[in-house]
């Protein structure tokens, strides 16, 4: 009997520990300053702080599509210039690049009509070539005196070509260098699309920067806490504590 009555004394002194003396549960601030005491049962505890953001990453961003480095950064209000650039500097290439073409189909179509030119496998090396000379013999005779002899065109019928007239010649040698200028033009497409990346990328790191020394100084956070408070004789009393620092 006695080792009963000692057991039911051990199982309800905590049950009316909780009624006569609740428990104390920390409320805590998002910088740790402020402890807070508060009855009630063992409380949920959230808490929040914005991460810092990598400079890396930014910097990657923009490598792929200038513009999203400063979207990650938080700061699209200039990024969006880069990825406008972006859009217009495609447009442009897309364009030199389809009329680079039709100028060389233009010159190499010529070529066969008036220069009998067998256009199959034929390199940029031998459209420069026969611009400069009438027939193929005419450039072999050149290169044999300035012994030039691995210049020198050895299968004649593959390589032939012979303008009807120096006109023809002139003519073509015309169409020729326009063509080879718009397709160079392309070099400068290819050279804004980079410097339109490494600049996007030098912005982006300098707004994560700004993003990164705000956090510092200002501190900004947020915490969460549910309790549920008991008291004796009364309804349960359930409490949310949300709250923000700046």
């Amino acid at each position: 009997m006695n080792k009963v009555l000692v057991i039911l004394i051990l199982i309800a002194t905590p049950v009316f520990s909780q009624i006569i003396t609740p428990k104390k549960s920390l409320y805590i601030d998002s910088d740790n300053a402020i402890i807070r005491d508060k009855t009630s049962l063992p409380s949920l505890l959230t808490e929040h702080t914005p991460e810092k953001k990598s400079g890396m990453l930014a910097v990657l961003y923009s490598l792929v599509l200038p513009g999203m480095g400063e979207l990650y950064a938080g700061s699209y209000q200039s990024g969006k210039y880069f990825t406008i650039a972006e859009g217009a500097i495609w447009g442009a290439y897309i364009g030199i690049n389809t009329y680079s073409s039709w100028k060389r189909n233009s010159y190499k179509s010529y070529a066969s009509s008036f220069g009998g030119v067998n256009s199959d496998n034929k390199n940029t090396d031998y459209y420069a070539n026969i611009g400069d000379f009438v027939n193929i013999d005419d450039f072999n005779r050149e290169k044999a005196l300035g012994a030039e002899f691995n210049r020198m065109y050895d299968n004649t019928s593959q390589n032939y070509w012979n303008w009807k007239t120096e006109a023809h010649r002139r003519e073509y040698k015309i169409l020729w260098v326009s063509g080879e200028q718009a397709y160079n033009n392309l070099r400068f497409a290819v050279g804004a699309l980079i410097v339109n990346r490494v600049v996007s990328a030098f912005n982006a790191v300098r707004l994560v920067r700004a993003y990164n020394k705000g956090m510092e100084t200002e501190n900004i956070g947020w915490n969460l806490s549910i309790g549920v408070s008991p008291v004796a004789n009364a309804d349960t009393d359930m409490s949310l504590n949300f709250q923000t620092s700046f």
